[in-house]
């Protein structure tokens, strides 16, 4: 079983995780949701975000656009991080559980996988 949480504003991922506050997080066994919640993710500061989702049992981060300092205190806290991720809410966690979110069609516009890590990352899934 593992956690991840996607940050959201509006029913879709949010652009930027740096000033997110709700996370969808969402418990996945054998590529089937077990488990959803919805929190507000506390703590202005990197460390205090990481920490809040490292004692949440959280294991992987999918988000919108992130800083690099902030990415970096994730992937130390341990949590990894599939950023520039855009579109639907459902749409992106229904594709997470089934393998589909290296698609294309999930890529913030104007990120690439020549200009950012999601599509290393993704593939790694």
């Amino acid at each position: 079983m593992t956690k991840t949480a996607f940050s959201y504003w509006n029913r879709r991922i949010a652009p930027v995780f740096d000033i997110a506050q709700r996370l969808r997080v969402v418990e996945i066994d054998s590529g089937r949701v077990i488990g959803e919640t919805e929190e507000t993710l506390t703590g202005d500061l990197p460390v205090q975000k990481a920490q809040y989702l490292t004692e949440s049992g959280i294991s992987t981060l999918v988000c919108g656009a992130i800083s690099t300092q902030l990415s970096e205190v994730m992937v130390a806290y341990g949590i990894r991080v599939i950023p520039f991720v855009a579109g639907d809410l459902g749409d992106v966690i229904a594709a997470w559980c089934n393998g589909g979110l290296d698609s294309r069609n999930f890529d913030m516009p104007g990120c690439s996988e020549g200009n950012h890590v999601s599509g290393k990352a993704r593939q790694a899934t």
